[in-house]
């Protein structure tokens, strides 16, 4: 409709349309959210839910592969499609991506990011780590900075705060983590570190936050972990034209 003078009337408030493919998203998310539709269960087919949400087959079609993208679905060859046991790590597998391929300031936001929640995880798990878990840990320590290769290092370095996070039971802040978590950014932090021939600092946060978890002391291992990010971020901000 377009007024006596040509022009197009604004459209209202919350009046733009959605891609359809967007809504057909929307409206199988919603039947997930509201028990329609159930982790592990078979949807309908194509045709019966383009057919049921009153969608084109080619907008379900496409969102049904973002839902397989994303975890939220699973095609089974042969057999349908499914939704997936909406586990955290699956749902969060494509958050993995930013860490790998932020640059510049995006970067060091997702230091400050891990600044903000591994503190939290390490205290966390300074309170419920019992000895086995301690004891892993302490494998992992002496794993890294021990003359292995940077690769090796990295390894036994994202594991070891992996492992810590895993003490605190939380799945999604697991999940979180590890998607914050960049093995090739890793990489080049310890790489830097040793090209400078300064990775006993990165060494020596290793130690104080294994110590504050020998210590089952909450404070201390939220402060070592701090300092520790805190290392990485200052190295970064150092050295930040390098990344962009």
């Amino acid at each position: 409709m377009v007024t006596p003078d040509g022009r197009r009337p604004a459209a209202p408030p919350g009046a733009e349309r959605t891609p359809v493919t967007q809504r057909a998203i929307e409206r199988i998310k919603a039947m997930i959210a509201e028990g329609a539709l159930r982790p592990g269960q078979r949807l309908p087919t194509e045709r019966e839910l383009s057919a049921e949400l009153g969608l084109s087959r080619s907008s379900m079609r496409e969102a049904l592969r973002a839902l397989t993208t994303l975890g939220v679905l699973e095609a089974r060859h042969g057999a349908g499609v499914y939704v997936t046991a909406l586990r955290p790590r699956d749902l969060l597998e494509t958050f993995s991506v930013l860490a790998e391929v932020s640059r510049g300031q995006t970067l060091v936001e997702v230091l400050q990011v891990r600044r903000m929640l591994e503190p939290a995880a390490t205290a966390l798990a300074a309170a419920r780590a019992d000895d086995a878990q301690l004891d892993r840990i302490g494998a992992l320590l002496d794993r890294i900075d021990q003359g292995g290769s940077v690769g090796e290092t990295v390894a036994a370095d994202l594991t070891f705060h992996q492992a810590i996070v895993e003490i605190t039971g939380n799945a999604t802040l697991a999940a979180v983590n590890d998607g914050l978590s960049s093995r090739t950014f890793n990489a080049r932090v310890w790489r830097g570190h040793r090209e400078a021939g300064v990775t006993a600092r990165l060494r020596r946060d290793h130690e104080r936050i294994h110590r504050a978890l020998l210590a089952r002391d909450p404070d201390a291992a939220r402060a070592a972990a701090t300092m520790h990010v805190l290392e990485v971020e200052n190295w970064l901000c150092a050295h930040l034209d390098d990344f962009d």
